[in-house]
C-alpha cells in the first residue's frame, strides 16, 4: 500500500478509493477535522483500473501513467474569501517555502524564488497579483524556481471565485527540463484547488496534484516526498509554519 494511503485511511476502503474532489460526492480522501492534519494519499498509475478519467470537475483528461497526490484538510482563516484571494495572488510569498525533505532528512527550502509573470512568454516579473484579478475566468502567469524542477512557468486558472467557494486550476505552461533532458512537457503537472467555507472562520482545503509523462515513473518509491510538497502549499495558504513538527511523512 502506498505510504499515503496508509496515512489517509485503512483497510478494505484504501483498496477501492479513488481520487475525488468535493464536486457532488464526498471527497477522497474525507476532509479531516478542523486544524487536525491533513488526509494525504497518493495513487500511482498502477492503482487505477483500466479506463478511470479523473473527476469531470478536474478538467482533466485520461492519462496512461500518472501519479496523484490529494489533499483534504479544515482550516481556520478569519479572512475570508478576499483574504484569501489576496494570499494566493501574492506569488513572492511562496519563496522560502519549507518542507520535509525525505530524502535528506530534514527541512529544507522548496520554492527558492517565485513570481508574478506578465504573461505567458514567462521571464517577465510583475508585483503580486491582487485580491481584484483573482476573479472568476482570469488566466495568469507565474514562475517558480522549485528545488527539484528549477525554474518552472505556471499557468494559473481561476474557474469560480465567489463569496464562498474558490476553485483554482495550475499546470506548467512550458517544458520542464533537467539539463538536455525534457521531464515534463506542458501540461504534465497539473493541480486543483477548492477552497469551501464552512462556517465564520472555517474552510475547507482540498488539492489534487498530477503528474504525468516520462519524469512521472520516477516518482513511485518516493511518495513521502510528494506528500510533504503538497502539504507544504496547504501550510502556506493556512498560515502554519512550514516547519512545524512533525513533518506528514518521513
Amino acid at each position: 500500500m502506498p505510504i499515503g494511503a496508509a496515512l489517509a485511511c485503512a483497510g478494505a476502503l484504501c483498496a477501492v478509493s479513488l481520487p475525488q474532489p468535493p464536486c457532488g460526492a464526498d471527497p477522497v480522501p474525507p476532509f479531516a477535522a478542523p486544524d487536525a492534519p491533513p488526509a494525504v494519499q497518493v495513487w500511482n498509475s498502477a492503482d487505477f483500473p483500466p479506463g478511470w478519467k479523473p473527476s469531470p470537475c478536474t478538467a482533466w483528461e485520461s492519462s496512461d501513467s500518472a501519479t496523484i497526490v490529494a489533499l483534504a484538510a479544515r482550516f481556520a482563516f478569519a479572512g475570508g474569501v478576499d483574504g484569501l484571494r489576496r494570499k494566493i495572488g501574492a506569488v513572492s510569498e511562496t519563496k522560502g517555502l519549507l518542507y520535509w525533505s525525505a530524502t535528506r532528512k530534514k527541512w529544507q527550502t522548496l520554492i527558492l524564488d517565485a513570481y508574478a509573470a506578465t504573461g505567458p512568454e514567462g521571464g517577465q516579473r510583475r508585483a503580486d497579483f491582487a485580491a481584484g484579478e483573482i476573479v472568476e475566468g482570469r488566466t495568469l502567469f507565474f514562475e517558480q524556481q522549485d528545488n527539484l524542477f528549477g525554474n518552472v512557468l505556471y499557468r494559473m486558472r481561476i474557474r469560480s471565485a465567489s463569496a464562498r467557494r474558490l476553485v483554482i486550476e495550475i499546470e506548467n505552461a512550458a517544458a520542464v527540463r533537467y539539463l538536455t533532458v525534457t521531464l515534463f512537457e506542458p501540461g504534465q503537472l497539473q493541480s486543483a484547488y477548492f477552497l469551501e467555507q464552512e462556517g465564520p472562520a472555517l474552510w475547507s482545503y482540498y488539492a489534487i496534484v498530477r503528474s504525468s509523462g516520462r519524469a512521472s515513473a520516477l516518482l513511485p518509491g518516493h511518495e513521502a516526498s510528494a506528500i510533504n510538497r503538497a502539504v507544504a502549499l496547504y501550510r502556506h495558504l493556512a498560515g502554519i509554519p512550514g516547519d512545524r513538527e512533525p513533518p506528514a511523512a518521513r
